[in-house]
């Protein structure tokens, strides 16, 4: 007798917490994200490819400068709530969102376009390591995983990859530094260092380095063919045998076209992106941000605004839209399609103006926040005067989320009266003495290095004997803590400085 099979059906019940990401929320999150001359390039793709979008015909009116005057600024309850609900989503936007190679390195050129003069970041050179320990600093980590990471940067090539195997990494960590840790640790920190830019920093081989700078460009059809090629057909790839991969890939003359001209902008070699040295010659930005300062000590700061329209929807496509909805009782289906077409257009153009708006505003309250916490450095222009400043601190002070900071942080400028500085240059973490007080890493470095470049070069000083000195000048701080600065800043031992 066969045995009978019961098929059962359960109904259950179950609640489960989710937030789904709308189109307009990444569309807001990626224009946070550019720099005004990138913004510049997608409004005019934008307006071109949507003949709903149209710039203003008025002579378009400069942002407002923001005085820096307004810690106790209130909004509404209503408005405060509306900004939080929006806000909250566009950080849940941000969090998902993965950046296009293409942004990337941050140093892009341009020229100010209204006094058409360079705009240069004025200071001190910064190295290929430099930049990535800046990096480091902004990003939350235990003493240990900041240890490794330093420990990572320090062992990439000049082409910015981790030739050196994981094993070998944690038997030198172990015999040289009596820190013992497993390579899954070490992997851990690696791949938060790959999130640096530009993207492929710290790939172990070509292969994860060009994987790293697809992975993020935005999702689309053509990013899944890149990858596929890298992981599946990678040495058709390496030889260029592009026929071949049509024929694999099934794509037509076209598309194989494209997928190869989209493969030759992968970087090979994204250390020489940052450059050997970062300096004058090369750093010709935009300002995204012009702060002001009077002698009185007052500081405002205006959003540039470049040659960026006022855009607004056009006029006859709202006509158009009117029309149809008011006789859409007795349409035919061609008039439908246009009516639908119509909406569309109508919709993007609106949805597209408010991500600009959205954009003005995040930036607009970053900066207000940064320069509330550094007033002192734009008031004077004083290395020294630049408090200890995390992501976190700006995050708390504004309501928004740290990735929020972090990407308006990682490519906008800041033109003051003491030179152009990119956002991050503002940021550093601090010392904590043992009696409480606080201190910038950067100023206690800047002691440092004034020491050592006074030192007798024929008797240079052991970091002993520059712990005592900082210590009289005010910086109490651990030998080991003078040593891990010195290193940072590039500077040899005492024997090597002869």
């Amino acid at each position: 007798m066969a045995q009978e099979q019961i098929q059962e059906q359960r109904l259950t019940q179950q609640q489960k917490l989710s937030q789904s990401i709308t189109q307009q929320q990444l569309l807001q999150a990626q224009l946070i994200e550019l720099p005004i001359t990138q913004l510049m390039e997608r409004i005019t793709a934008e307006m071109d490819d949507n003949p709903a979008l149209e710039p203003s015909t008025e002579d378009s009116q400069e942002y407002p400068e923001y005085p820096d005057n307004s810690e106790n600024q209130e909004t509404s309850a209503a408005d405060s709530y509306e900004q939080e609900e929006r806000q909250s989503a566009l950080d849940a936007a941000l969090e998902s969102l993965g950046r296009d190679d293409e942004d990337l390195p941050v140093y892009q050129g341009g020229m100010s376009n209204q006094e058409e003069r360079e705009d240069i970041v004025y200071g001190q050179s910064q190295s290929f390591y430099d930049q990535l320990m800046e990096q480091m600093n902004m990003c939350e980590q235990t003493e240990q995983e900041r240890y490794i990471m330093e420990y990572l940067i320090g062992s990439l090539d000049d082409d910015g990859l981790l030739r050196k195997p994981l094993h070998s990494i944690a038997d030198e960590l172990a015999i040289y530094h009596n820190i013992d840790i497993t390579e899954q640790q070490i992997e851990q920190v690696l791949l938060k260092l790959q999130d640096f830019d530009p993207a492929g920093i710290g790939a172990r081989s070509l292969q994860e380095c060009l994987l790293l700078q697809i992975q993020r460009r935005e999702p689309s059809h053509l990013k899944d063919l890149m990858q596929r090629t890298i992981e599946d057909y990678f040495e058709l790839f390496t030889k260029k045998h592009w026929n071949r991969l049509q024929q694999v890939l099934q794509l037509t003359d076209l598309q194989n076209e494209t997928l190869i001209k989209e493969l030759r902008k992968l970087n090979p070699k994204p250390g020489t992106a940052m450059g050997e040295v970062v300096g004058r010659s090369i750093q010709q930005i935009t300002p995204d941000f012009i702060v002001d300062t009077q002698d009185d000590g007052t500081v405002s700061f205006s959003l540039n605004a470049g040659d960026i329209p006022e855009l607004h929807v056009s006029q006859s496509f709202t006509d158009t839209l009117n029309e149809y909805q008011t006789n859409k009782e007795n349409m035919s289906r061609q008039m439908k399609e246009a009516l639908l077409y119509t909406k569309k257009k109508v919709d993007a153009a609106q949805g597209f103006i408010e991500a600009i708006r959205v954009r003005r505003h995040t930036l607009t309250i970053t900066m207000r926040a940064i320069i509330q916490w550094q007033h002192r450095f734009f008031e004077d222009g004083d290395e020294a005067s630049l408090r200890p400043m995390i992501l976190k601190d700006i995050a708390e002070k504004t309501g928004l989320a740290l990735s929020t900071i972090s990407r308006v942080s990682n490519s906008k400028y800041a033109q003051t009266r003491w030179g152009t500085f990119p956002l991050r240059h503002f940021f550093s973490d601090g010392y904590k003495t043992a009696e409480g007080e606080e201190l910038s890493t950067r100023e206690i470095k800047m002691a440092l290095r004034d020491i050592i470049d006074a030192e007798d070069k024929h008797k240079p000083l052991s970091d002993d004997a520059l712990k005592d000195l900082l210590a009289a000048k005010g910086y109490p701080i651990a030998r080991r803590t003078v040593a891990k600065y010195r290193e940072q800043m590039g500077i040899p031992v005492a024997r090597l400085r002869r």
